[in-house]
């Protein structure tokens, strides 16, 4: 594991004031739950660990007595700005969802996404709270293999929604909604990277969607493991208020001999899932209207050449993934050549 990674992780220190821990106890259907959270973190961030405990997504569920004055308190909003005091129970109504249904209205969506300067990006990035979460979550998540993690090898980590799969647009069978190439792009790709599968929804959604695209049984390449919502955190910016994103420290916390900075590529359609690794990130361009772009949609040819192209490189977290093409169309014209 790099240094840079370990002293982000072993640097974190905590704040009492900004970061003082809460034991909120959690009253559903008959039963209380116990769930800990702290003072900086997001109503939305409570909901996650209310999912953890009662398999009941956040969407699903309704807090009756977490308010901001006499409405109900948005899922942006810090509890700090609730003054939530641990002696509350929180009454709760939602509903497990036993069953997924192939429907795109329900799935979540998400367009707005932002630019964050550079200096903005950097400040949340090395913000002492946001270490805090991180370290709380590499010790909390519960991450489980599908495959073992193999020496010598680099990590690409995959979005679902919008980078290989078109979720709002229907179909009688969702292959017809899987990103053109996806299968070879994946079977070329796990010959020099492990693949770990991160979605901002929840984990039954994510198995089941890999498995209707014939992801986790394909014969030519294997998936390390699949991670859903439930690691991300909430960080809050300057220009766009609280939002959520995908931490890779998570997964280098996890498995540091295997995994860091310097090894890790991941593709998204959003931005902002970056900000906490915003050089090990790569944006790429949404998959939507599966109909009317499956014929011309090429992307994932082109990524299978730029992963091959920085396959041997020692530290990817030092290239500018912008250029990502350029890389590509050098790779292709050296094949040729």
């Amino acid at each position: 594991m790099s240094s840079s990674s370990s002293s982000d992780i072993s640097s974190v220190s905590t704040n009492p004031e900004s970061n003082e821990e809460l034991t909120l106890a959690v009253k559903w259907v008959g039963k209380e739950y116990t769930v800990r959270v702290c003072s900086d973190d997001s109503v939305g961030e409570l909901k996650r660990r209310i999912c953890e405990v009662t398999n009941v997504l956040p969407k699903r569920q309704k807090l009756l007595n977490v308010k901001a004055g006499a409405k109900p308190a948005d899922d942006t909003m810090l509890l700090s700005q609730l003054g939530l005091k641990p002696s509350i129970k929180i009454m709760m109504m939602g509903t497990v969802e036993d069953e997924i249904l192939v429907d795109p209205v329900d799935a979540p969506e998400v367009l707005d996404d932002f630019e964050l300067g550079d200096e903005e990006t950097i400040d949340i990035k090395d913000r002492e709270v946001n270490k805090q979460k991180l370290r709380r979550r590499i010790e909390q998540f519960k991450m489980t293999l599908l495959n073992p993690c193999r020496p010598g090898k680099k990590l690409l980590v995959l979005d679902i929604d919008y980078t290989l799969f078109d979720h709002r647009s229907t179909a009688e069978n969702p292959r017809e909604l899987m990103r053109p190439f996806l299968h070879e792009f994946l079977t070329t790709s796990y010959q020099f990277y492990d693949i770990i599968i991160w979605s901002a929804t929840s984990m039954k959604w994510v198995e089941v969607k890999m498995k209707e695209l014939g992801v986790l049984s394909h014969p030519d390449y294997r998936i390390t493991a699949l991670i859903d919502h439930l690691a991300m955190i909430t960080v809050q910016s300057h220009s766009h208020g609280v939002f959520d994103c995908k931490p890779l420290a998570v997964i280098w916390g996890k498995f540091p001999e295997y995994y860091h900075p310097g090894n890790t590529i991941m593709f998204d359609d959003l931005k902002r899932n970056f900000v906490m690794n915003p050089q090990n990130g790569l944006v790429i361009k949404p998959f939507r209207k599966a109909h009317l772009n499956r014929a011309t949609d090429q992307e994932l040819l082109g990524l299978t050449d730029y992963l091959l192209a920085i396959s041997t490189l020692d530290d990817l977290s030092k290239l500018d993934h912008r250029r990502w093409r350029d890389y590509s169309d050098q790779h292709k014209k050296r094949r040729r050549s």
